[in-house]
C-alpha cells in the first residue's frame, strides 16, 4: 500500500505544482510522496485492525 500511496501522492503533487513551475512541481512531488507514504500505511494499519 505504501508504494501505492506514494505513486499517487507524487502525481497529485507533480500535477499541482507543475502548474506553478517545474521547480515547484518536483518539491511538491516528493511531499505528495512523502504524503502517499504515511497515507497507505495508515490505511493498512486500520484494514489489518479491522
Amino acid at each position: 500500500m505504501g508504494f501505492i500511496g506514494a505513486t499517487l501522492g507524487s502525481l497529485v503533487g507533480w500535477y499541482l505544482g507543475a502548474l506553478i513551475g517545474v521547480s515547484t512541481g518536483v518539491v511538491l512531488s516528493m511531499v505528495g510522496t512523502g504524503a502517499g507514504i504515511w497515507a497507505g500505511r495508515w490505511a493498512t494499519r486500520q484494514w489489518l485492525e479491522s
